[in-house]
C-alpha cells in the first residue's frame, strides 16, 4: 500500500505492528506511540475510515482483511465513518509529546478528530 518507513524492524513485524496500531486507534480513539510510528499508522487509519465512508460490501471485506477485530470493523462502518461524511480527509491528528524518558525517542499521540 505504498512506500513505508522501515521503523527498524523486518517487514512482517512492521506490517503486524501497523495493523495493531490502526486497530487500536479505531477502537480506543487515541493511542500514544513514537512519532514515526504514529505518522505511519495515521496513513492506514485514514484509509480505513475512507473505506468506512464508502460503506459497500467490498469496502467492508477490505477492512476485515486488514483490521484484526471484527467489532472494530462494525464500529467503523456503523459509528465512526458516518461522522466524517462531510469531511474529505484529515480524520486523524498527531500531537507531539516530547522525548521519552528512557531512550529519548520522540513520543506522539495519534487521535481521531
Amino acid at each position: 500500500m505504498g512506500k513505508q518507513r522501515k521503523l527498524g524492524v523486518d517487514s512482517d513485524h512492521r506490517d503486524h505492528m501497523l495493523r495493531n496500531l490502526t486497530t487500536s486507534t479505531l477502537k480506543e480513539g487515541r493511542i500514544t506511540t513514537t512519532l514515526t510510528r504514529a505518522k505511519e499508522a495515521q496513513k492506514m487509519t485514514e484509509k480505513m475510515i475512507t473505506l468506512g465512508k464508502r460503506g459497500d460490501m467490498h469496502a467492508k471485506r477490505q477492512a476485515l482483511a486488514y483490521l484484526y477485530d471484527e467489532e472494530v470493523v462494525n464500529d467503523l462502518f456503523n459509528d465512526i465513518a458516518p461522522g466524517y461524511q462531510d469531511r474529505n480527509g484529515g480524520y486523524t491528528r498527531v500531537l507531539k509529546l516530547g522525548p521519552r524518558r528512557g531512550d529519548g525517542a520522540e513520543l506522539a499521540i495519534l487521535e481521531l478528530v
